[in-house]
């Protein structure tokens, strides 16, 4: 069989990872009372072929905790139950980066703590609807505009979510920067329409993101610091603009600056969202001299095709992991990969659609 680069040990900065497939973030809402539990070990554990796995998005905040049934890394509980994932990870052999996303305005009520907030860069109103486990779907609601101090105490729960992270047992974790929640809210000229110097200006609207990168950066280790972003991504009402390169040439330097461990940039278009342009994956390839790490709707061929070109470090895969709890071995044996997907299932609370997807016959993998 082909000797792929993609399935060949390989080194993230400091950090050793068997080979270079990354299981990428999903959000699956199994937390229940946003607490992690044994059935998400269960779930990770299964898919630990991956080199590195990168955790559904966890709040750093009750403030956060946009979606129903959302794990949160803000309590000595969620760091309780976290443990549980990180430990039977490690001893299948992978490493482990919890993705801290705070939700925004992409959020409702119902979905959150009573003494919590819905708040944002702008009070402006995201078109769309959000689950709730009470009402089933409801409209967005305006958030709050952040206040100065709103926006210096959310960076320092996203200091502290990190560190309750390193005591979990994570290897490091990933700044959720994309997919239209807080960090991306404030990139956005369309959601972010401040006029102090959190608004206006490309390196204005830029300020939050770096603010909390160097601030996470410093308290764990820029080594165990990682970001998500999405530019040309669509996701949770984020228009186009016309500065999207320039903001993203100037971000990229920005984070090649903080020479923190990878940008990990996502290609929605396999979902229908806008193809990201090569030239802005070129265009960051260039700036950034850590990992980048590249995912979007990639299969064995291409993802190895993106190592072999230099313009990817590693690749990380999403939907195929969530049916293929084995998804490393069946590329390394070519095995076929399993079609069966029950997207009805993707976001409920039980282990159907979840833990039960088969591996196969030949396997090391307890699935099924």
């Amino acid at each position: 069989m082909q000797n792929y680069k993609l399935l060949n040990p390989k080194k993230l900065g400091t950090i050793p990872l068997k080979n270079a497939v990354v299981m990428a973030p999903m959000t699956r809402c199994r937390a229940i009372a946003n607490i992690p539990n044994d059935l998400m070990r269960t779930y990770y554990e299964q898919r630990s072929g991956a080199g590195l796995i990168i955790t559904e998005g966890t709040s750093p905040s009750p403030n956060g905790l946009g979606y129903a049934r959302i794990p949160g890394m803000f309590s000595q509980k969620q760091i309780e139950g976290w443990k549980k994932t990180t430990v039977a990870v490690h001893q299948a052999g992978s490493k482990i980066f919890v993705q801290l996303m705070h939700t925004g305005r992409i959020s409702h009520p119902l979905n959150m703590p009573q003494s919590s907030r819905i708040f944002a860069p702008s009070p402006i109103q995201a078109a769309g609807q959000m689950w709730t486990d009470a009402k089933q779907l409801q409209d967005f609601i305006v958030p709050q505009e952040m206040t100065a101090e709103d926006i210096w105490q959310t960076k320092a729960e996203f200091v502290n979510a990190a560190k309750n992270a390193i005591e979990a047992g994570f290897d490091g974790v990933e700044l959720h920067g994309a997919n239209g929640y807080l960090l991306e809210q404030f990139i956005s000229p369309v959601s972010n329409i401040r006029k102090d110097h959190f608004g206006g200006s490309i390196k204005n609207r830029c300020r939050f993101v770096i603010d909390v990168v160097t601030a996470v950066a410093e308290a764990i280790g820029k080594e165990k610091t990682g970001i998500r972003l999405s530019p040309y991504g669509t996701a949770s009402d984020m228009p186009h603009y016309p500065e999207i390169e320039d903001t993203y040439d100037y971000l990229s330097k920005q984070l090649n600056d903080l020479d923190i461990a990878y940008i990990h940039l996502v290609d929605h278009s396999g979902m229908g969202a806008p193809k990201v342009p090569l030239s802005i994956k070129q265009l960051i390839r260039n700036n950034f001299k850590n990992a980048l790490i590249l995912c979007g709707n990639y299969n064995l061929e291409s993802a190895e095709a993106e190592i072999q070109s230099g313009l990817a470090d590693l690749i990380a895969f999403g939907r195929p992991f969530i049916n293929n709890p084995d998804l490393v071995y069946r590329f390394e044996h070519n095995w076929p990969l399993s079609t069966e997907l029950n997207m009805d299932l993707f976001y409920s609370a039980g282990e159907k659609g979840y833990t039960d997807y088969p591996a196969h016959a030949e396997s090391p993998v307890l699935a099924g």
